[in-house]
This record gives C-alpha cells, sequence and structure tokens, in this order.
C-alpha cells in the first residue's frame, strides 16, 4: 500500500471538506499517492468481497445505489484523467524545448522550430499514455485530442463528467463531434449544451453527436461547407477482427453517399428473396456486397487478392486436430472458415472437371510454402529459404509470423518492417531482428525511449520490451499459432508424428519423418505454382545480412491498409 500524508482538519479530525481543500495544495505526487491508496482499497475489495455482495437479506436499492456511486466515482475519474493527460502533453512539451534550446546553445538561428519540437513531443506523449492506459495507439492519440478539446473548449461538458451527469463516452462524443469546429464556436456549442442538459439526459452518443451538430449550424450556417469539407477529408474504410472466423467491415463516407450504397443494397437483397433466397436480409445485403467487391458481373476484369492465411497441417489435412487458421492482418479463426477454400486452391480439378480458375488455372492456383513453427511457443521463427535484406519473401514472413502490428495494445494492420536494433546502432538484417509494424509504431525511436529484443524464459520465443518515456514497460510477442492446450503434453505434437505419410489433396505425399519444429503451411493467395521445398529448419538468427530496405515502398510491403481505427 501506498503511503500519503494525511490532512487533519482543524479540530484535529478530517471533514469531506477540509481534505479537499488540502488536495488542492497538495501536488500531482501527493495526489497520486492518495489515488494509489483508493486504488489499493479497490484492488482489494473487487479480488476478495468477502460477504460484501452476499444479496441474502438485503434490499436491492442497496445494489442500485452502489451502482450509482461507481458511475458517479468513475465520470470524477474521467475528467481528472483528461486534465492529466494534457498536462503531460504540456509538460513534455516544455521540457523537449527547453532540451532543444539547449542543445542549440539557445541560438535562435540552430534551433528548430516550435511547432517540431512539439510535434515529435505529441508522439512521445500519445506512447506514454498508451503503455500507462494500456490503449493502442490509435485510441490514445484521440483520447489526447478529446481531452484537449474537453479542457480548453469545452468546460461545461467537462463539469457535467466531473459531477456524473453524463456519462465519459457521451462527453468524448461531444469532443470528437467538435473536433471540425472553430475554437470560440465550440466554446459557444459548450455553453447552449450546458444549458440543455436535462433535456438531453437520456441521449445516447448519436444524438449528442447530432445535438453538436444542430446547434453549430444554428449558430454558423454558412460555415456548414466547410466543416463537411473537413470532415470529408476522414474518410476511410477499416477492418475490425471479430469472433468465430467473422469481420466488421465499416466505411466512413459521405452522408449520401452512404446512403446510397445502403439502399441499393437493401434493394438486391429484396430481390434475391423474392427469388427464393430464405436467408435473413441482412444477411442478403452482406452477401450482396461481397459479390459486388469480390464477384462481378460476367465481362469484368477478375480480381486477383493476395491474403496470407497460416494454417498447420494437421488443421488442413486433419480437422480432428483442432488447430486454428491464422489469417494475416485478422488473427485466429476456426480453420473450418478456410479449409475448404485452401484445399479448392491447391487441389487441381480431376479429369473432365471445369477448373474454377479458368485455362489459366494452374498458373494462379495458390502457392504452398513451408514455414517452421517454435518448439515451445508455437509461433513461426524461421522458413525454408534465405535471402538479400527483407525482401519480399521474409517480408511475408515477418507478416506471417507477427499477424498484426507488433507495438503494444496496436490493433493495426502491418505496413513496414523494423529493425528492432536499428542498422545505424549496429542491428542486423535477420527475422529475429525484425518486426512487423504499422507507420505509427515504426517510429518507435523518437516515441519510446527503448525498444529491445529481450529473452523471457517464462514467455519462451520472440519477445519485445517496449519503454516509454514516462518509464512505462510492456513486452509484445506474435501470434502463436495454437493456444496453450495444443502445446502442453506430448498429444499435440505426437499427433502429427502420428500421421506420417498422409496424404494431401493432390495425391502427394504429405509433411512426413519430420521430427522437431512443427511444420506450418503458410498458403499465399493465389501467387504462383504450387512448390515445395524439401530444405531443414535453419536458425533464423543472422540469416540475411546487410542494410535492410527501408519501410514502405513496393507492393509486397504486407497488407496495403492500416486499420487506424476501432
Amino acid at each position: 500500500m501506498t503511503s500519503a500524508p494525511w490532512f487533519p482538519g482543524s479540530s484535529g479530525e478530517d471533514t469531506p471538506e477540509e481534505t479537499l481543500a488540502a488536495l488542492r495544495r497538495t501536488d500531482p505526487v501527493g495526489l497520486a499517492q492518495h489515488l494509489g491508496d483508493l486504488a489499493f482499497l479497490l484492488q482489494g475489495l473487487a479480488g476478495d468481497p468477502a460477504e460484501l455482495f452476499t444479496t441474502e437479506g438485503r434490499a436491492r436499492r442497496e445494489f442500485s445505489d452502489l451502482l450509482g456511486a461507481i458511475q458517479a466515482s468513475r465520470g470524477a475519474l474521467d475528467s481528472l484523467e483528461a486534465r492529466a493527460v494534457i498536462a503531460l502533453q504540456e509538460t513534455t512539451r516544455r521540457e523537449r524545448w527547453e532540451q532543444a534550446r539547449d542543445d542549440a546553445a539557445h541560438e535562435d538561428a540552430a534551433t528548430p522550430s516550435r511547432s517540431r519540437i512539439e510535434k515529435e513531443a505529441d508522439g512521445s506523449t500519445v506512447t506514454d499514455i498508451s503503455l500507462i492506459t494500456r490503449r493502442s495507439p490509435h485510441m490514445a492519440g484521440r483520447t489526447l485530442a478529446s481531452a484537449r478539446r474537453l479542457v480548453e473548449t469545452l468546460p461545461r461538458i467537462m463539469s457535467a463528467l466531473a459531477a456524473g451527469q453524463i456519462g465519459g463516452d457521451a462527453a468524448y462524443a461531444v469532443a470528437d463531434a467538435s473536433a471540425v469546429l472553430e475554437p470560440d464556436l465550440a466554446r459557444e456549442v459548450d455553453r447552449i449544451l450546458g444549458e440543455r442538459l436535462p433535456e438531453l439526459d437520456g441521449a445516447g452518443t448519436r444524438r449528442w453527436r447530432d445535438a453538436v451538430a444542430t446547434v453549430a449550424g444554428e449558430l454558423d450556417p454558412e460555415g456548414a461547407a466547410l466543416r463537411h469539407r473537413r470532415a470529408r477529408r476522414d474518410r476511410h474504410v477499416t477492418m475490425t477482427p471479430g469472433q468465430h472466423g467473422m469481420a466488421t467491415l465499416t466505411a466512413r463516407l459521405s452522408a449520401l453517399d452512404a446512403q446510397q450504397i445502403h439502399r441499393r443494397l437493401s434493394r438486391e437483397a429484396e430481390r434475391r428473396r423474392a427469388a427464393g433466397d430464405r436467408s435473413g436480409h441482412s444477411a442478403v445485403m452482406a452477401d450482396a456486397l461481397v459479390d459486388a467487391v469480390l464477384r462481378p458481373e460476367e465481362g469484368a476484369p477478375p480480381v486477383t487478392l493476395e491474403v496470407g492465411v497460416i494454417i498447420t497441417d494437421r488443421a488442413l489435412f486433419s480437422p480432428e486436430a483442432g488447430d486454428v487458421a491464422h489469417l494475416e492482418g485478422y488473427g485466429a479463426v476456426p480453420a473450418e472458415a478456410v479449409r475448404e477454400q485452401l484445399l479448392a486452391c491447391t487441389t487441381p480439378p480431376a479429369a473432365g472437371e471445369r477448373d474454377p480458375f479458368g485455362p489459366d488455372g494452374e498458373d494462379v492456383r495458390a502457392t504452398l510454402r513451408r514455414l517452421y513453427s517454435h518448439p515451445t511457443a508455437d509461433e513461426l521463427i524461421t522458413m525454408d529459404a534465405a535471402s538479400r535484406p527483407f525482401p519480399p519473401a521474409m517480408r511475408r514472413f515477418l507478416s506471417r509470423r507477427d499477424t498484426t502490428c507488433r507495438g503494444p495494445f496496436c490493433n493495426a494492420q502491418i505496413r513496414q518492417y523494423d529493425h528492432i536494433v536499428p542498422v545505424s546502432r549496429g542491428g542486423p538484417t535477420s527475422l529475429d531482428n525484425g518486426q512487423g509494424l504499422c507507420a505509427h509504431c515504426n517510429k518507435k525511436e523518437q516515441l519510446a525511449a527503448q525498444v529491445e529484443r529481450v529473452e523471457n524464459p517464462a514467455l519462451p520465443g520472440h519477445r519485445v520490451r517496449w519503454t516509454g518515456h514516462s518509464g512505462a514497460v510492456r513486452e509484445t510477442g506474435p501470434t502463436p499459432l495454437r493456444g496453450p492446450s495444443g502445446r502442453s503434453g506430448s498429444s499435440g505434437r505426437g499427433g502429427a508424428s502420428g500421421r506420417e505419410g498422409s496424404s494431401g489433396p493432390d495425391g502427394t505425399s504429405g509433411l512426413e519423418g519430420l521430427s522437431g519444429p512443427d511444420v506450418t503451411s503458410g498458403l499465399e493467395g493465389l501467387s504462383g505454382r504450387a512448390e515445395s521445398s524439401d530444405q531443414g529448419a535453419a536458425s533464423d538468427r543472422g540469416a540475411a545480412s546487410g542494410r535492410a530496405d527501408e519501410p514502405g515502398g513496393g507492393p509486397d510491403d504486407g497488407p496495403s491498409g492500416e486499420q487506424r481505427r476501432l
């Protein structure tokens, strides 16, 4: 338990008012110590509440009052967090500026621009917020931007949040909707919304956003077109992994385009249901969207896409093994969700059957590449070919191994390939010194105090430690190919060795007679002729040398989109 000075009242006993006044006179360290004491108590109660939540003999009102008190405390903590975030940003900016001035010997001509220094400082602040609060870098950045608007231009909404009159989701929805407003206009919108708090007491986040737009339109009708153009810059498409092999595809478009697309899909769903499709209306709309994008009408050029699928030989050829598959940029999916398509991609049609890929089927059939997994961590560690620095094959390997950005709490897709120890500091170009990152996290030399490759006996495999300027430390690792139950004991590996000589769908010999590291099949969608390799598993450490390609670049950089929104 942390130790904090207590503030006795004038009578020798503490009153809430006197304690509050004393806390206001303390510093951030003192407040942190008191919050640490409170956190200790709350964590102890949450871990072992004893008879506190026993319902026998207690009235319903007791628990509803407790829930209300918890909600009020959450609002106050959200408000304090917003102020702490802005204080951290301002302090970091000031310290970076003073350091830059010292480095330039206080000569104006040698001092970088203040805007550049503040931009770099804000990047470090976002990283610290991400590491401390366990948010993704994108969400940490949004938190910082919204917190600044709440503190500087939305004081009434901020007060309502602190008093528990609105929830944190509503307050941040108002801050987000105010992003396109000029500061003076945002303050006037805040004043009017503050007066309308009783009216908006039961409003959801959508209604709060609508209220901001409505009030802003009434106050500044001439600026509506400008605000629309600003908002339109933020159009994007994102893919959010779901569960059980499903995902959510989201497009932020102009309202008119979005409404027209939705109506077009709805009408197509009605037509298909009238023709006999018995699926639900929304499900048929989803099918129509997939058909329009991936299966265009006759005469349209075929769509050829590459999607990395990592699946063990057991999952592909022996479903009873229970292994899952992994989609590059997505994560784990049930093997059943991809097995049928992969077998179709790798199996030539029987005599007399039509090739689904047409006359060029042999040329476009999926490639089967042999990859190797760690003997205990079940993560990909090497591949069957050594190459020059980060060539397409090595980039694909890093994408398959890491699946998504390796930055702490980051959910973005891999866009760039990074030397953990930079080449400028002698870092080798090897799979062990490489990791897949998004564009934001690849600025790690500016954003974090230190990023290093570490060995952790408790967590074997490829571990990377990130240390923020605040001192917060987090470790990240690749996505394991199997869960803990599949890695424990000998049953999981015995199953593989016990199926020696199994035949693949094309009648050729399976992955037989292999011992040691598991063999994992990585299927590169529609990328060339089927091929195999008999090379053994070699260590990836030092597999390649020389300077790596710079981040970004060509078509082999992995997924083309970066998931920056949740």
